[in-house]
């Protein structure tokens, strides 16, 4: 059974440290704030699902380091942003894999939408100082795609509803959130 963390942040900034020994996830739900987040994973076979997702109003970053310290460790860490304004939203994600730890995946999904022409930066950092191990990353700065508005619309979905069904799948990106644990997070992407 995996352990399951929560984190909710509106308008504050604060920084967290996770030292993982059993199979965790963790959902970070961020509305306009800047946090810097390290993990490490500790024990052998210990998997990590991370969950990153911010609506962002003003300029922000945000900074994630998730250390595999033992082998036959797993992170998959996804993070989405969505800037509203022309502001200025900068990701940081680094996957650190040392000599010592071999066996070890390390993916990052990383993307961050900006609604207006907002400024954004997405640096997937990939540390690896081993060479039996699986990793990857991918990072998107960009707006939907109008081939999908297109697409919505012509099925007489509103513009407006558009923007809001596709906010809401990319900022909860995992069908096993317990929505009534997140209600702020999901009144803001009303808002928007």
């Amino acid at each position: 059974m995996s352990k399951i963390l929560y984190v909710v942040l509106n308008n504050e900034n604060k920084d967290f440290k996770y030292n993982i020994n059993e199979d965790t996830i963790i959902y970070h739900f961020s509305i306009n704030s800047s946090s810097t987040v390290d993990i490490n994973l500790c024990s052998e076979d210990v998997t990590l699902y991370y969950y990153y997702s911010t609506i962002n109003y003003d300029n922000n970053s945000f900074k994630l380091n998730v250390n595999h310290l033992a082998s036959n460790t797993h992170s998959e860490v996804f993070n989405h942003g969505v800037n509203v304004k022309d502001n200025i939203l900068d990701f940081d994600i680094n996957g650190t894999i040392p000599k010592t730890s071999a066996k070890c995946i390390c993916n990052q999904d990383n993307q961050v939408i900006n609604l207006v022409n907002g400024k954004s930066t997405i640096k997937p950092n990939l540390f690896i100082d081993n060479y039996d191990v699986d990793s990857s990353h991918s990072a998107y700065i960009g707006k939907f795609r109008d081939e999908i508005i297109f697409y919505m619309m012509s099925r007489g979905i509103s513009r407006s509803n558009c923007y809001l069904l596709l906010l809401k799948s990319f900022l909860i990106n995992s069908d096993s959130i317990d929505l009534n644990r997140i209600n702020d997070f999901i009144l803001e992407i009303d808002k928007i």
